[in-house]
């Protein structure tokens, strides 16, 4: 299964938020997956298009993902997926 973690700003949201572990064929079916582990997390991490939001990024083996629009990127049961909500402000 593939390893999911966040960055520690989501935490503000989800206290009790910890790394998975997820069997999913891609991104979007990922996000589907954490959604059911914790409801309404996707929120934060897509839009109203299911489009990833302008200040997430998610990484794949430390790589940012290609499609950030249909978040068709595949995945295996030895990625790790790290989820970025980056900070906004000055």
């Amino acid at each position: 299964m593939a390893i999911v973690k966040f960055t520690s700003n989501l935490k503000r949201f989800y206290p009790n938020l910890t790394e998975l572990q997820v069997e999913a064929e891609t991104i979007s079916k990922l996000l589907d997956l954490v959604n059911k582990e914790y409801p309404g997390i996707k929120n934060y991490i897509v839009d109203d298009q299911n489009n990833l939001r302008h200040h997430v990024n998610i990484f794949k083996n430390d790589i940012m993902i290609n499609d950030r629009i249909k978040l068709s990127d595949k995945i295996s049961t030895t990625d790790e997926i790290l989820i970025v909500q980056a900070l906004s402000g000055g």
